[in-house]
Order: C-alpha cells, then sequence, then structure tokens
C-alpha cells in the first residue's frame, strides 16, 4: 500500500480493558464511517498508548520514547502509520517515515509512535470494513442531535397563532367559558 488509496484516516479513541476477560484493546474510529476498530493488545503497549495520550513524559525515555529519538536524532521522522491488514486474527501495519523507508511494526508499536509524533493514524478501508463495529449513539445523543436540526429551522411564528386555544375536540363547540 504505497500510495493513499484505500486508506481511510482513524482517530485513536483509546484504550479500554473488557472487565470479564481482563483483554485490553485500543480502540480506533472511523468518522466517515461510524465504525469502530477495536485491536487487542498488551497491557505494555496499553500503557505506552494511554500514556502518549495523556501527555505523560517519563523521566527517562521508554522504548517508544526511545525510538522516536532516535528517528529524531538520525534526521528522519515519521509521516504516518498504516494498518495495512489483517490477517488471521492479527492487525499488520506500516511506518512511514519521512525519508521515504516503510517499516513493518505491529498495529499498537505504530499507533504508540504515531501518538509521539502526533502524525495520522490511516487503516486500510477492507480492515476498517471487516473488522469494524457500528457505533451507536445512545437515546439521549439522538434526541440532543433532533432537537438541535429542529432549533435550526424552527421560528417564532411556529410557536402560536395568537389565538386561545380550544379546549374542545375538533368539530365541537367548547365547554369552557
Amino acid at each position: 500500500m504505497g500510495d493513499d488509496g484505500g486508506l481511510v484516516q482513524v482517530e485513536v479513541v483509546g484504550v479500554r480493558q473488557h472487565l470479564a476477560d481482563d483483554e485490553i484493546v485500543v480502540l480506533l474510529l472511523d468518522p466517515e464511517s461510524e465504525l469502530l476498530v477495536p485491536i487487542l493488545i498488551g497491557a505494555t503497549e496499553a500503557s505506552a498508548i494511554a500514556s502518549a495520550q495523556a501527555g505523560i513524559v517519563p523521566p527517562r525515555p521508554m522504548t517508544h520514547d526511545l525510538l522516536r529519538d532516535v528517528l529524531v536524532a538520525t534526521g528522519s521522522g515519521l509521516t504516518r502509520v498504516e494498518i495495512t491488514r489483517l490477517q488471521d486474527g492479527v492487525f499488520h501495519a506500516e511506518l512511514v517515515l519521512s525519508t521515504g523507508p516503510r517499516v513493518d511494526s505491529r498495529a499498537s508499536d505504530a499507533i504508540a509512535l504515531a501518538l509521539r509524533f502526533g502524525c495520522p493514524v490511516m487503516c486500510a478501508a477492507e480492515v476498517v470494513a471487516v473488522a469494524g463495529v457500528e457505533v451507536r449513539a445512545t437515546p439521549t445523543e439522538q434526541d440532543l442531535e433532533r432537537f438541535r436540526r429542529f432549533l435550526d429551522v424552527v421560528t417564532p411564528e411556529d410557536f402560536g397563532t395568537g389565538q386561545e386555544p380550544d379546549d374542545g375536540p375538533p368539530g365541537r363547540p367548547s365547554t369552557s367559558g
């Protein structure tokens, strides 16, 4: 995948742990398709991703910090990371270096490094389609969005005609009075 064809930019939502089975996942969101891609990762990689998202700088460089520092010291940077395929349940990624080379990587390491460089995380559209799960808004979010759309089109005239309401059913005289 040497070009951007078939890639979509995803947002790193964060790291979550499933309490029932102690599995840890990093969640990637494709905002266009509203699909969430969960990638099973280890505790060390989860810590590296979460600390980068939180902006935590360790007193001494951890492995991903060290790799970033080595790339910078050798005159290279990281343009982006690409999650290129899902094969036998394993996500494969590549680091796209600013000097041109592409380096094979585990997806979790690529994401941790991308966060340290502040560069985009791209994902093959096919991977999103196969591994993505639909993001569903909660009823509260749906109601709020519907209300916002209503407010965009409503006018003061929509709220009244200037006449008193009729207390009786249509077609029958009012009994109030």
